[in-house]
């Protein structure tokens, strides 16, 4: 796939996270609450993941694929259930826009210290460019929730 393919994919990942959260909290309202909405979206998101796995005729891989990753690897799932149950209890109160923005944000921030100190890859160090990016979209968030 070419680099533009790889930009649009995260652009409709991106895309798709504002009204996940809007679906995610309308289910958590008329569902017990957030935890149960995070519950039954990874659970429709497992089956859908199992459906696709089958259409594709992909071959489960042996345990021996697993034994030599790092035990942190299985943080993955913790980590989306931390993000949609958070995602869920604070869209209600934030809105989708201003959601969007500091879910951005604190993705933009995150990903800017783990790239400088090479986190899992390549070292790509906090630059002048960098840095001014990250404070624009620190003002661009900061507008979004003032009225």
């Amino acid at each position: 796939m070419a680099k533009s393919g790889f930009i649009l994919l995260a652009l409709l990942g991106g895309a798709i996270l504002p009204l996940q959260a809007l679906i995610n909290a309308r289910l958590g309202a008329g569902f017990g609450g957030p935890i149960w909405a995070a519950m039954l979206s990874f659970l429709v998101g497992t089956i859908a993941l199992v459906a696709l796995l089958l259409a594709m005729r992909t071959p489960m891989p042996g345990l021996h694929a697993t034994a030599g990753l790092p035990w942190w690897v299985w943080t993955g799932g913790v980590l989306g259930a931390v993000y949609v149950s958070s995602v869920i209890i604070a869209v209600p109160a934030l809105g989708a826009t201003a959601l969007a923005a500091f879910v951005i944000l604190g993705q933009l921030l995150a990903a800017t210290l783990l790239d400088h100190y090479g986190v899992l890859g390549a070292v790509r160090e906090i630059n002048p460019a960098r840095a001014t990016g990250v404070l624009l979209l620190i003002m661009g968030a900061i507008l979004v929730v003032r009225n």
